[in-house]
């Protein structure tokens, strides 16, 4: 996978095993911060990856000139490569590992950016969006390809690429 914009466009990064994670395709991750950049300034924002995977969205995030970007991952195999693919970028994200759910539930810290790509079909979802209601300061960006239950929270946009929705919230307080 390669960086799509900002002060580290095209270095490339390792990814898992397709069968430990499913990448957000570079067409998909161009849309995401396009669409955000309409909406805050990167450089006073902090940035949270609750599923990592590889790391990809919060190394796009700094690249993008974020604040700073924090990176939740349990899969061992998939901890390896994140760990092997921030020593390559300075600054790099903050790596929290275990399960996201209970991290996000303990967390003190408040993100401006929350973006959740669970495994999909994991039935995980609300569980997600519950999970991070004191933590979520601005924008909740959800990847899903079911119906989610929202309540709570405020569509702010919706976009379908292939058979993904990227659904932009705001948290009700």
């Amino acid at each position: 996978m390669i960086i799509t914009a900002g002060k580290f466009k095209g270095q490339k990064i390792s990814v898992p095993d397709e069968s430990i994670t499913r990448p957000t395709l570079s067409k998909v991750r161009m849309g995401i911060f396009n669409t955000l950049q309409a909406m805050i300034d990167f450089e006073k924002s902090n940035f949270l990856d609750m599923f990592a995977g590889s790391g990809i969205m919060g190394l796009e995030a700094l690249s993008r000139n974020f604040d700073c970007a924090t990176a939740i991952e349990k899969h061992p195999k998939a901890i390896q490569i994140i760990k092997t693919n921030f020593k390559k970028f300075n600054p790099s994200p903050k790596l929290l590992t275990g399960d996201s759910l209970k991290i996000c539930e303990n967390l003190n810290e408040q993100f401006d950016i929350i973006y959740i790509d669970p495994p999909y079909f994991s039935g995980i979802y609300e569980h997600s969006l519950q999970s991070i209601k004191n933590i979520a300061k601005n924008i909740i960006i959800l990847e899903h390809v079911t119906e989610v239950d929202f309540v709570g929270y405020e569509i702010l946009k919706q976009k379908k690429y292939g058979d993904k929705f990227i659904t932009y919230l705001k948290n009700y307080k």
